[in-house]
């Protein structure tokens, strides 16, 4: 008889990926509809971008908490996968990701480190540039939408466009590296693994 088995997190990994995109459309449309209503105020309703803009936000929190799901699991699959210890804690891993000026970069370490984990030859050559470009992108549109929210309705147009830009390249690009993370815990883990802590028991004669 054995115990439980460790498969690659599939599941969480198709929930995440799909709110990812559904929020990156919705930012996208959020910022059409309240750039609409600054440039024409008379044609586009408040409450029509307020209600956007509401949309956006509830997406981008059940993104972030589906994101975490496949991350906490797809970290102890790669904890089951290497035979050293992944960095940090377990409650560190997912508070590194809310906690403001340490989710600038410590999450990407952690990314990393699961990628090493994850499978022979992870983490290397292309698996490391995919996270880099990723978590480029992902800085770059906070820090642009930030100058852009400082800026209020005198934001350009330039700026509104460079932001929206990043924000789709950084989703496809979320969507690419959980892809990548679990197609490697897949392949790693053949058909299925052992729990880690659970032993297995000799079949009985």
């Amino acid at each position: 008889m054995s115990g439980p088995t460790v498969k690659a997190p599939w599941l969480p990994a198709r929930f995440a990926q799909a709110a990812v995109a559904a929020a990156a459309v919705a930012d996208v449309a959020r910022a059409v509809t309240v750039r609409a209503h600054a440039a024409h105020p008379l044609d586009t309703s408040e409450s029509a971008s307020g209600r956007v803009s509401q949309v956006y936000v509830n997406l981008m929190i059940v993104a972030a908490a589906l994101f975490l799901v496949w991350f906490t699991r797809s970290r102890r699959v790669a904890g089951s996968l290497s035979p050293n210890p992944l960095a940090g804690s377990a409650p560190w891993a997912v508070l590194s990701w809310l906690v403001p000026v340490i989710n600038m970069w410590v999450p990407r370490g952690l990314v990393l480190d699961v990628l090493r984990a994850s499978g022979p030859g992870a983490a290397g050559g292309r698996d490391r540039v995919l996270v880099n470009v990723w978590w480029a992108t992902w800085i770059g549109h906070a820090l642009v939408a930030a100058v852009s929210g400082w800026a209020g309705q005198g934001a350009s147009l330039a700026m509104l466009l460079v932001a929206e830009g990043l924000e789709l390249a950084a989703a496809v690009l979320a969507i690419a590296v959980i892809q990548r993370i679990t197609t490697r815990q897949a392949a790693a883990l053949g058909s299925t693994l052992p729990a880690p802590g659970v032993a297995s028991l000799p079949s009985l004669p």
